[in-house]
């Protein structure tokens, strides 16, 4: 994988990152690991935390005081998103948030609604929990874990006001391209935790990614083009949807920019 990235480095892994066999059981306890629909979105958490290493002294001290109370463990079961963030809000997930560049200034920019960070990336959300306190950044939580288990254990049908997905993991060989985050069954589970009229906003900086993005979003029946690059006119839509069509420019794209790569950004609707 590319080594342009900076941001996102958790949806964009290096080839090193990614074991070379994915063992058929769960931990130690040698039980069967349950397959699921869907692509799954990380099943390499262990090679990330051994190449990466620990938190600094600062990021742990920051992680102990304040994980506790913004943060928890993907889980299999139904999350209250109201009592967490102690208010009844709109709820959005981002997934694969990475160091939390463009999750943190969005929850400033949008402090009405609640904002779910996805990550397994512990250094990258050791960042993000930093820049959580620092500023004080109160409608913020994160889940640490697969964001696929997220989306069907832990969210319930038509509870998202909107699904944010940047600069997903391309996996740009043909062999790989089975293990890519948006299929078509990972779509129709968003478009399902998805509210009538919630939004779903992904963008990526691969050309072939943006084709088969583009062409799997075109073939769900629940979901309709918002902006031009989905057959819609997103001058029509951005006053009244229910979340921001703009986007921070990290690190990342602005190295992507400088490459000379395109950004395609799609943005649909949930039908009404």
């Amino acid at each position: 994988m590319r080594d342009n990235r900076a941001v996102n480095d958790a949806v964009h892994p290096s080839p090193e990152s990614v074991p070379v066999t994915l063992s058929d059981t769960s931990g130690d306890t040698g039980e069967p690991r349950r397959h699921r629909t869907g692509s799954r979105l990380y099943p390499r958490v262990t090679s990330f935390r051994s190449r990466r290493g620990a938190l600094t002294p600062n990021q742990q001290k920051s992680w102990d005081r304040t994980w506790p109370l913004i943060g928890r463990e993907v889980a299999d079961e139904p999350l209250d998103a109201d009592a967490w963030f102690g208010r009844p809000a709109p709820l959005v997930i981002e997934i694969g948030c990475g160091t939390g560049t463009a999750t943190a200034e969005m929850a400033q920019a949008e402090p009405h609604l609640n904002l779910i960070g996805i990550e397994v990336y512990q250094p990258g959300l050791a960042q993000l929990v930093q820049r959580v306190e620092r500023d004080g950044i109160g409608n913020i939580r994160l889940l640490r874990g697969d964001a696929v288990d997220v989306l069907e254990n832990m969210i319930a049908p038509g509870s998202l006001t909107g699904v944010r997905v940047f600069f997903p993991d391309p996996w740009p060989k043909a062999r790989h391209h089975k293990r890519r985050l948006l299929q078509p069954a990972t779509l129709a589970l968003i478009a399902d935790r998805l509210r009538p009229g919630g939004v779903l906003h992904v963008a990526t900086d691969h050309a072939d990614y943006a084709e088969h993005i583009a062409a799997v979003g075109a073939a769900e029946p629940l979901l309709v083009g918002l902006n031009e690059t989905t057959g819609g006119v997103s001058a029509h839509h951005r006053e009244s949807a229910p979340i921001g069509f703009e986007r921070p420019v990290t690190k990342f794209e602005s190295k992507a920019h400088r490459a000379g790569s395109a950004i395609n950004e799609f943005i649909w609707g949930k039908i009404e």
